[in-house]
């Protein structure tokens, strides 16, 4: 009788977080059990628990190990994409970048948008992350050092343009839950040319 092939941590958790990022972007936090996360991935609910402690702890997995560590700054400037030079990146054209990201990962698109909404709720294990993500976010973007046209200065200029860049692809976001379908990066590109408007962005784009 052939051996059973033992599956390292590694792969475990990994076949754990995304199991559980498709069961919630499909039924959302409060519609799926640790039970359901096992059953799709052939363990027993013990066996999960092993690896995540708790449902609370395969929600903060899938928010450090999937979410966060996607399509942010560091990926960007390393992509030799027009405006993604490490000393002077183009914050307009790692926006372009994250949208694009987003757009080709339909799913974990999905599972961000359910968690933010369901987030509302005070009783949500990711209420305060939501509450805490556009002053987090802004925190990290401020470490790079974004090329801006003449007379833009990134501490008292862009705080706006930051929030109202991630708003409007929140709100792009949730529209793609809704029929008819939307194209992401055509409908953001709608909004940027508000938000960084020619010529003063010409070039940064």
């Amino acid at each position: 009788m052939a051996s059973r092939t033992r599956k390292s941590p590694e792969v475990r958790r990994a076949e754990i977080t995304e199991a559980a990022a498709h069961l919630i972007s499909q039924h959302g936090y409060n519609g799926i059990s640790l039970k359901d996360v096992a059953d799709m991935v052939g363990m027993s609910q013990p066996g999960v628990l092993h690896y995540v402690g708790s449902k609370e702890g395969l929600l903060s997995l899938l928010v450090t190990d999937i979410y966060d560590v996607n399509g942010t700054p560091e990926e960007f400037v390393q992509t030799d994409l027009p405006g993604s030079d490490p000393d002077h990146p183009h914050l307009p054209a790692y926006f372009d970048y994250l949208v694009a990201h987003n757009a080709g990962q339909p799913e974990l698109t999905q599972l961000y948008t359910v968690l933010e909404t369901e987030a509302i709720s005070t009783s949500h294990p990711l209420h305060d992350y939501f509450i805490r993500r556009p002053a987090d976010v802004w925190e990290h973007y401020s470490k790079f050092p974004w090329l801006l046209p003449d007379g833009i200065e990134w501490a008292t200029d862009m705080q706006g343009k930051v929030r109202m860049s991630l708003e409007v692809m929140d709100g792009i976001q949730i529209r793609l839950l809704r029929e008819p379908k939307i194209d992401y990066i055509q409908e953001w590109g709608r909004f940027k040319a508000l938000i960084f408007p020619s010529p003063l962005w010409d070039g940064y784009c």
